[in-house]
C-alpha cells in the first residue's frame, strides 16, 4: 500500500473552507476517512453547541477522505462532486467532534466501473461522534466521480 500521508495532508489544504473551520483530516485509508472538528467558540450557534453547518462540512470532509485513497492514482484526472447528502442530527453536538466515513461499495468494483464507463456514483456513510463517543449525527453523501474530458 502506498504511503497515504501526502494525500491526507493535501486534502486538508484542498478545501479552503475546511481550513477556516479548523477541520483536520486525521485518517485516510482505502474505504475509510476520519475528520475532526475543534471546539471553537466561533463555530457555535445560539445555543452554544457546534453549528449544524460545521457538522455538515465535517461529514462531507470525512466522506471525501473515505474514498480518496481508492482513487488516489487517478485523482488529478478526475472530477469529484457530491450530488446529494442527507444528515440526521441526533444529539446536541458539544466539544470536539469526530466524523468517520465508510465507503459503501467495493473500491475495486468502483475503479472497474470508472475505467469502463468513465464515471461512477456511490455513497459514503458517515457517523459523527462527540468526545464521549456518542453519535450526534449521521450522514450519507452521494458522490459522482468522472474522468475529466
Amino acid at each position: 500500500m502506498a504511503d497515504l500521508e501526502p494525500l491526507r495532508a493535501g486534502m486538508e489544504q484542498a478545501v479552503p473552507f475546511n481550513g477556516h473551520l479548523g477541520l483536520e483530516i486525521v485518517e485516510v485509508a482505502v474505504g475509510r476517512g476520519v475528520a475532526r472538528l475543534p471546539d471553537n467558540e466561533a463555530l457555535r450557534n445560539h445555543t452554544g453547541s457546534q453549528h449544524a453547518s460545521a457538522l455538515f462540512a465535517l461529514g462531507q470532509a470525512a466522506s471525501g477522505a473515505a474514498f480518496a485513497a481508492a482513487f488516489v492514482r487517478d485523482l488529478p484526472a478526475l472530477e469529484l462532486a457530491p450530488d446529494a447528502a442527507t444528515i440526521n442530527y441526533k444529539k446536541i453536538p458539544r466539544g470536539v467532534l469526530t466524523a468517520t466515513g465508510v465507503l459503501g461499495s467495493d473500491p475495486k468494483e468502483l475503479l472497474d466501473e470508472l475505467e469502463r464507463e468513465g464515471a461512477v456514483s456511490f455513497s459514503v456513510d458517515v457517523s459523527i461522534t462527540d468526545g464521549a463517543g456518542d453519535v450526534v449525527a449521521d450522514m450519507t453523501v452521494r458522490w459522482n466521480v468522472r474522468k475529466e474530458s
